[in-house]
C-alpha cells in the first residue's frame, strides 16, 4: 500500500517504545546510580539475585526491558523462549526465527531466518503487550529491522528492480508505508542495528563501475530519511548474518566492524572518523556495541570451543572510551552481545568471578561502564578439577581407563604419572579439544584421560609396570585463554587382574553367564548402584544361545590374549572347550575350539586370577585325589594352557567349591576362596609363583549358595568383590574390603537376575 503516515503517528510510536527505562533483573545498581523505590522494583521486574539462565537456552536471542529471548530444545523441537526477570516464568513461542529490538518488542517469523519470513508478527513482551502481524507480500518488501512495536524497515523492491527503504507501520490492521529518503536506488544487502533514541543506524552495498562498496547512514526514524552518510566497508558475511554483531549507534557515535575486521567508530557530532584493530583480533568476528561514547567489543566464541578444533585465544569482551582511549575489561568472554534498553548491552557470556551467564552493561553515574549478572548458568567459566573417575585401586591389565574430569574439555593437559617406589615416570601433554570426539584421550563427558596401554606403548615405565603407589600430577591449560590453568594432583595403587577377570565387552563392569533349566546361556550386564551398594542390571540380559545343557561346568577364566573374558566349558565326555570372546565395535563369541580331554578327573575348576604375575589370568583345578593343579595361561588361544603343575597335594577334596578371586592379598598375585562341605569359607593368598600361603578362615554359612563367583571389582574401588547366587534365585553382593581378616563388607542383595527364570549355574 502505497502513501505516508502521519508523522506524529509514527514518531510517538517509536518514541513510546524506544524510550524506555532500565531496571529490570538489577541485582547491583551501578556506581552513583540511585537505588529503584520499591514501585520501582515492582514494576521494573528487579530482583535480589540473578534468575537461573535456561538450560535450553542454546542460543541468546533478544535483550527486553521485562525479559530476554533465548532458542534451544523444546519437547524434541527448538522453539523460543520469552524468560520473564520478574519471576523467572517463561512463555514459549511458535516461531522460527526472531529479531531483537532492543526493547520488549520482539520479531518472530516462520522463514528459516528474519529475512525471509514475508509474514511476520511484532510481539511486545511486556506484561498486557499485544501482538502486531504483518504480511509483507503484496508489498513485495522484505523485512529490514522491527523499530516499535508497530514498525519496521523493509526492503521494496520496486518493477523496475531497483530497491527502497521504506518505513511500514500497521494501523488497525492496515499496513501503511514510507519511504525512507536518501537511500541510492542501487542499494543492495541492507541490514539495520537496533534502533536507538528515534535513530538507526542502516548499512549497504552499492554496485558501481568500481565494483562493489558499501556505506553506512543514520536514519531519522520520525523523518524518515538519511540525515548523514558514511563511506566504508562494514562487515557482512551474508545478508541474513545477525548484523546486531558488526554495527551499532548511540546518541554521539557509531560504530562498526570493516571487511577488514577493524572497527571503524564515527563521531555524529564532529563526524571524525577513527578505525583500530583490536589486539589479539586478528582473524575472528567481532561483536560491537554502544553505550554513549562508550564502544564495547569482543569475539564471539563458545566456552567450551566450536566443536571444530578451532583454538584462537578469546578476546574479552572490553569497553573503550571513544573520548580518553581508556579501556575497561567487562568480561572474560562473549558469546553474544545485544542492545539493550535506555543505552545498555545485554551480553551472553562470562566472568571468572560470577561465572557464566547473562550479563546487563550499563553507564554508572560517573560515566563508565558497569557489569550486573542477570542470570547464571551455574557453570564456571575459569576450568575446575572435578575429580578422579577411576578407582584408588587401578587394574593395569584393565582396559578401562586412568580418568578425571575437568569442567570443561577446550584445554591442552601435562599429566605426569610417577612410581613411588622406583621414581619411573611418564609424562604427556594431552590435547585434548583439537583432538576431535574421536580423541583417545577424551571421552565427552568433560572427562580425559589414557589407558594404561597408551601409556605402554610411549614408555618403558608403561610397559614394564611395577605394582604399587603411584603419584598423578596435572596441569589443564585453557586453549581459549579464559581463566587460569587447573591443577591436581593425588595417588592409586596399580595392581593387576582386577577389573577384568569377568567383563566380555571391556566396559569395566562386569558381567555374568548363566544357564538356565532349559539349557539358555545368557549373558547379563551388571552396574553398580552407589545408592544401593549393590549390583544391578545394566541393560536386559543378552541370549547367547541354546543347547548348554550339554557341559556340566562352564567357567569364565578372564582373556587368553589379553583382550576381554574368554570362558571355557566341559562336556559331559570329559572334553574342554574354550570360547574366545573378541571385540571391535561389538563382542564376538568365536566357535568353541577343543582345549583337551580328561578333563573329568577334575571335581572343581576355576579362572580368572593372575597366580604367576606374568599379567595372565590363569586355570586351577582340583582332582578326584584332592590334588590342586595349576593351567599356566600362555596367551595362545590356539594352546591355552601349559602343562599342568601340581601345587598342592591332598586335602583338596574337602572342598566343594573353589573361586579365584583378584588380589584380595595385595602381593600383586590371584588368591582363591574355598567352600568346605560345612560352608566354612577359607581364603589362600598367592605368593606370585602358581602357590599359595596356609589357608585362613574368613566365615562361615555360605553352604547356602549354589555358585560364589569372583566378579572383580563391581563397585569401582579397586579391591575385589564377590557375588553369590543361591535357591529361590536369591543374588548377593559381597564387596571387597582390603582387610585379609574380614575381606568383604556384609552381603546386599542384588537384582541383577531378578525376573529371569531360575539358573542351574552363574559364572
Amino acid at each position: 500500500m502505497s502513501g505516508s503516515a502521519p508523522r506524529r503517528g509514527v514518531s510517538a510510536a517509536i518514541t513510546t517504545v524506544l524510550a524506555v527505562t532500565l531496571g529490570a533483573g538489577v541485582l547491583t545498581a551501578p556506581a552513583g546510580a540511585a537505588p529503584l523505590t520499591g514501585a520501582a522494583v515492582a514494576e521494573a521486574g528487579a530482583q535480589a539475585a540473578p534468575l537461573a539462565y535456561p538450560a535450553n537456552g542454546l542460543w541468546f536471542s533478544a535483550a527486553g526491558k521485562t525479559g530476554f529471548l533465548t532458542r534451544g530444545p523444546v519437547n524434541g523441537t527448538y522453539q523460543f523462549q520469552w524468560n520473564r526477570y520478574a519471576d523467572g516464568s517463561v512463555t514459549t513461542i511458535d516461531a522460527v526465527s526472531a529479531d531483537s529490538t532492543g526493547t520488549d518488542v520482539i520479531m518472530t517469523g516462520k522463514g528459516q531466518y528474519p529475512r525471509t519470513s514475508l509474514v511476520l508478527q511484532l510481539r511486545d513482551m511486556a506484561p498486557g503487550g499485544g501482538t502486531v502481524t504483518m504480511d509483507l507480500r503484496p508489498l513485495n518488501a522484505t523485512y529490514v529491522k522491527a523499530v516499535s512495536r508497530d514498525t519496521i524497515l523493509a526492503e521494496v523492491k520496486k518493477a523496475d528492480g531497483s530497491v527502497e527503504l521504506h518505513l511500514v507501520t500497521s494501523t488497525g490492521g492496515t499496513l501503511t508505508q514510507r519511504k525512507v529518503e536518501g537511500v541510492p536506488a542501487d542499494a543492495h544487502r541492507i541490514s539495520a542495528a537496533p534502533a536507538r533514541d528515534g535513530s538507526a543506524l542502516v548499512t549497504f552495498g552499492l554496485t558501481g563501475t568500481s565494483g562493489s562498496r558499501y556505506r553506512a547512514a543514520v536514519v531519522d526514524l520520525a523523518a524518515a530519511k538519511v540525515v548523514s552518510t558514511h563511506d566504508g566497508s562494514p562487515f557482512f558475511v551474508n545478508r541474513y548474518d545477525d548484523q546486531h554483531e558488526y554495527s551499532a549507534i548511540s546518541a554521539t557515535h557509531l560504530a562498526w566492524v570493516s571487511s577488514e575486521k577493524e572497527i571503524v567508530t564515527v563521531d555524529r557530532a564532529t563526524g571524525v572518523r577513527s578505525s583500530f584493530d583490536p589486539q589479539g583480533a586478528e582473524g575472528m568476528y567481532l561483536a560491537t556495541g554502544l553505550m554513549g561514547s562508550w564502544l564495547t567489543y569482543g569475539n564471539p566464541a563458545h566456552l567450551e570451543g566450536d566443536g571444530f578444533g578451532e583454538t584462537n585465544p578469546v578476546l574479552p569482551y572490553t569497553a573503550k572510551s571513544l573520548t580518553t582511549g581508556e579501556t575497561v575489561k567487562l568480561l572474560d568472554y562473549v558469546a553474544t552481545a545485544w542492545t539493550g534498553p535506555d543505552g545498555t548491552m545485554l551480553v551472553r557470556g562470562g566472568t571468572v568471578e560470577h561465572g557464566d551467564g547473562l550479563f546487563r552493561i550499563s553507564l554508572g553515574a560517573d560515566g563508565r561502564p558497569a557489569v550486573e549478572p542477570v542470570a547464571s548458568t551455574g557453570k564456571p567459566v575459569q576450568i575446575r578439577y572435578l575429580g578422579q573417575r577411576f578407582p584408588d585401586r587401578f587394574d593395569l591389565t584393565s582396559p578401562a581407563p586412568l580418568k578425571w574430569e575437568l569442567s570443561r574439555s577446550n584445554a591442552d593437559v601435562d599429566v605426569r604419572i610417577t612410581h613411588r617406589a622406583t621414581g619411573k615416570s611418564f609424562s604427556k601433554t594431552l590435547n585434548l579439544y583439537t583432538e576431535s570426539a574421536g580423541s583417545p584421550h577424551l571421552f565427552g563427558d568433560s572427562t580425559f584421560g589414557l589407558t594404561w596401554s597408551q601409556i605402554a606403548a610411549e614408555s618403558p615405565m608403561g610397559k614394564d609396570a611395577e605394582t604399587g603407589v603411584y603419584d598423578w600430577s596435572f596441569t589443564a591449560r585453557p586453549q581459549n585463554g579464559v581463566g587460569p590453568d587447573a591443577k591436581a594432583s593425588g595417588t592409586f595403587t596399580a595392581g593387576r587382574h582386577l577389573s577384568t577377570q569377568h567383563d566380555l565387552d571391556q566396559d569395566a563392569e562386569p558381567d555374568l553367564l548363566a544357564r538356565d533349566a532349559a539349557g539358555v546361556l545368557w549373558w547379563v550386564h551388571t552396574g553398580y548402584d552407589d545408592a544401593k551398594k549393590t549390583l544391578v542390571r545394566d541393560y536386559s540380559p543378552t541370549k547367547i544361545g541354546p543347547s548348554w545343557q550339554i557341559y556340566d561346568r562352564i567357567e569364565t577364566i578372564g582373556g587368553i590374549g589379553g583382550g576381554p573374558t574368554d570362558f571355557v566349558a566341559r562336556d559331559r565326555s570329559g572334553v574342554l572347550w574354550l570360547y574366545d570372546v573378541t571385540r571391535t565395535y561389538k563382542t564376538r563369541i568365536s566357535a568353541r575350539k577343543q582345549v583337551g580331554g580328561g578333563w573329568n578327573t577334575y571335581t572343581q575348576l576355576t579362572g580368572g586370577g593372575d597366580l604367576d604375575g606374568d599379567g595372565r589370568p590363569d586355570l586351577v583345578a582340583v582332582d578326584k585325589a584332592g590334588a590342586l593343579w595349576f593351567y599356566k595361561n600362555t596367551g595362545n588361544v590356539a594352546a591355552p594352557f601349559a602343562a599342568r603343575k601340581k601345587i598342592g597335594t591332598g586335602g583338596w577334596g574337602v572342598y566343594n567349591q573353589i573361586t579365584a578371586t583378584s588380589d584380595i592379598g595385595g602381593a600383586g598375585a590371584g588368591d582363591l576362596i574355598a567352600r568346605d562341605k560345612d560352608g566354612v569359607l577359607w581364603l589362600y593368598l598367592g605368593k606370585g609363583d602358581g602357590t599359595f600361603t596356609a589357608r585362613r578362615q574368613i566365615g562361615g554359612g555360605w553352604g547356602a549358595y549354589t555358585d560364589t563367583v569372583g566378579i572383580g571389582d563391581g563397585n569401582r574401588d579397586g579391591r575385589p568383590d564377590l557375588f553369590a547366587y543361591g535357591p529361590n534365585k536369591t543374588a548377593y553382593f559381597y564387596a571387597g574390603t582390603g582387610d585379609l581378616h574380614r575381606p568383604f563388607a556384609t552381603r546386599v542383595a542384588s537384582p541383577v537376575l531378578a525376573g529371569q527364570p531360575a539358573f542351574n549355574q552363574v559364572s
